[in-house]
């Protein structure tokens, strides 16, 4: 049975084409369902009544379970129960233009970043759309506030299940849905090519943000298995094609890892392989964790990184910290529960 918080406006549309109805029945349940917030069919008050029975023996209405909150000053994180009894983690990050929410797409992950506590516990599946969807609904409820932006950048690869996070952007910027602007949602990937050329067909205009890490091929094999099957050459190419084709500016994000890839020779090399796109980087201090053996750049090597990519004209910001008081790492909470 398909679950209702997974069915994209235009499919439903059709289901209700199918069942000899008229389509804009659909657009009453999306205003139901993330307009009003009504979750229960038997208060749809425009909406006769066997319509409303036919759509709860077609459609489950059911969605996972938050089972654990920890805050820090600004960041909120939560670990959700699913049907299955798997876990993924979902983090509120609180700025002074908004609420922005990291979400997951993926039970576990098979990257294999060495970085990345996610990657750690291998993947088990991918998420549903509603499972996505549900994430912010339900956070929403809990901290009485409107997400006004996503990133897709929590436990698993999004474009390892493309399918599924294309239903959640529909769904989520669906100006009946949950209305959040395109250019409000962000897509985080290590680097699968073929698929960032699909995401690039597609023609939405989300934000694309690259994991790099790493300014060759050396470096970055160390740090990310994916790089042994799309390297770093053909990663920027794929890049500067989606930004010729799209007219979109890329994230690039690099996590700064103590004398692994922090060093000015570091940065010097990535103004090289950077130089003359339209991209911006964004250093991100490292969340360490008690299963990797990876230490975090000081503050000084990453304000000179910074300054060395500056010096170059490259765009670069580094990332305010938020969380590292709480299991704030990708992957941290979950993997907490799972080896309890």
């Amino acid at each position: 049975m398909k679950n209702i918080y997974g069915i994209t406006r235009e499919s439903l549309e059709n289901y209700f084409l199918e069942i000899g109805e008229k389509k804009f029945k659909a657009l009453q349940v999306f205003e139901w369902l993330y307009q009003k917030e009504e979750a229960n069919p038997d208060n749809w008050s425009n909406i006769k009544k066997e319509i409303r029975d036919k759509i709860k023996s077609d459609f489950s209405f059911s969605v996972p379970k938050i089972i654990r909150r920890e805050r820090d000053t600004l960041t909120r994180k939560y670990l959700f129960q699913l049907s299955d009894q798997n876990y993924i983690e979902a983090v509120v990050m609180y700025h002074d233009y908004g609420i922005s929410l990291c979400v997951s797409s993926q039970v576990g992950c098979n990257m294999g970043c060495a970085f990345c506590e996610s990657g750690r516990l291998k993947k088990v599946r991918n998420l549903e759309t509603f499972e996505m969807v549900s994430q912010i609904l339900l956070i929403e409820s809990d901290i009485k506030m409107r997400i006004s932006s996503v990133v897709i950048m929590g436990i698993g690869e999004p474009l390892d299940n493309f399918r599924n996070v294309m239903n959640f952007i529909n769904i989520i910027n669906d100006a009946k849905g949950l209305a959040i602007g395109i250019r409000h949602i962000t897509l985080s990937t290590s680097g699968i090519v073929p698929k960032i050329y699909d995401l690039m067909n597609m023609d939405i205009q989300i934000n694309l943000a690259i994991s790099l890490h790493a300014p060759n091929d050396e470096i970055r094999n160390r740090l990310m298995k994916v790089n042994k099957v799309y390297n770093i050459s053909q990663l920027i190419t794929a890049i500067r094609d989606y930004i010729a084709h799209t007219n979109r500016r890329v994230t690039i994000e690099y996590v700064m890892l103590k004398e692994i890839n922090d060093s000015e020779d570091c940065a010097l090399e990535l103004a090289n392989l950077l130089k003359g796109m339209n991209i911006y980087v964004n250093l991100i201090p490292y969340n360490e964790t008690n299963h990797i053996n990876l230490s975090k750049s000081d503050a000084k090597t990453i304000s000179n990184f910074c300054a060395a990519l500056k010096s170059k004209g490259i765009n670069v910001t580094i990332r305010k910290e938020f969380g590292s008081k709480i299991s704030a790492a990708c992957g941290q909470l979950r993997s907490k529960e799972v080896e309890k």
